[in-house]
């Protein structure tokens, strides 16, 4: 692994290079690539962000103008799992160079690229960043303060997440003082939600299954619940701190269908379990309060019993030691 010198060195020489996100993009992911983005076209140099899936729409005031070229370097970022790349990415990068780069802070990140450097201590990728800069001594205009501030808001729940450090505050302020829209961007990631997510919280909540002692909370979004309200994938992430509000409730879960056998698990725990262990009991991981996993199973129902042993034997595993 890297050290951040090491990384900062190795970017600073990159031209022509495409930055990777990961699939069903998050303010972190984008955050994170259109500020590296950003930094090599004000250096002069060619760059632009590719990522599986649509960029939603909210997201769209990150995205500077970006020219087509054949990339020389391909590097990721916020990326813990090559599978996490998309289901097309293989595809269309089957001719350019391998990836010769991960910037990640997940504790479960799975080395895929050449060369990996690894903040696992950060609560998002945006921190990683805002650091490599530094020590290249790359300037940030207003444009990449706006792209590090939304990723730092947004893995940090608005600053309210347990991953929240001094540093994390200490980088938000020197953003705002950088000219980010701090208070436009938390409106639209926090405060704004269209009558299409409103209508799948509804149905999200009439179905919610919660264990006996209200302890663990379980939402399921199916495709056939994106249809009947006209909301997107990029529409759910509002929908999947849901559980977490609820009085009493240390594990939130959220269940989404992506196709006819294709789950996708997120996982919100409390302070005394660890949500990366119980995905990692089905391959998945993420952070200690935040973690992820997959599914091809065809019935919720079923992925929703797995994921509840998971649970209860992580807790007694964890509560032994």
């Amino acid at each position: 692994m890297l050290t951040r010198n090491q990384a900062a060195q190795m970017l600073a020489t990159l031209d022509r290079v495409l930055i990777l996100c990961h699939r069903n993009p998050d303010g972190d992911t984008l955050g994170s690539g259109f500020a590296l983005c950003r930094a090599f076209l004000n250096q002069g140099k060619k760059a632009r962000v590719f990522c599986n899936d649509p960029i939603p729409e909210k997201f769209g005031y990150l995205i500077p103008e970006q020219e087509d070229f054949v990339p020389l370097h391909v590097i990721s970022v916020d990326v813990a799992d090559p599978a996490l790349l998309g289901p097309n990415t293989e595809k269309q990068l089957a001719s350019l160079p391998p990836v010769e780069l991960s910037i990640d802070h997940h504790p479960t990140h799975k080395q895929f690229a050449q060369a990996l450097y690894l903040e696992a201590d950060s609560a998002s990728c945006c921190e990683i960043v805002r650091e490599l800069l530094r020590e290249m001594g790359w300037e940030i205009d207003k444009g990449i303060a706006d792209c590090l501030y939304t990723g730092l808001a947004t893995d940090t729940g608005c600053f309210k997440f347990s991953n929240t450090s001094p540093r994390t505050h200490r980088i938000a302020a020197e953003m705002i003082e950088l000219g980010a829209d701090h208070t436009r961007i938390n409106k639209v990631m926090f405060d704004t939600v269209t009558f299409a997510e409103l209508a799948l919280e509804q149905l999200a909540l009439e179905q919610m299954w919660m264990s006996d002692d209200h302890k663990i909370a379980v939402l399921t979004i199916t495709t056939d619940m994106l249809r009947q309200t006209g909301a997107s994938e990029a529409e759910l992430d509002r929908i999947t701190a849901l559980t977490r509000k609820i009085s009493g409730v240390e594990i939130g879960i959220t269940i989404k269908q992506r196709g006819e056998a294709d789950y996708k698990v997120s996982l919100r725990t409390g302070e005394t379990v660890s949500a990366a262990d119980i995905c990692a009991n089905f391959g998945g991981g993420g952070h200690a309060r935040a973690a992820g996993c997959q599914f091809t199973l065809n019935d919720p129902v079923e992925i929703r019993e797995k994921l509840v042993e998971a649970v209860y034997k992580t807790v007694g595993e964890e509560a032994g030691q």
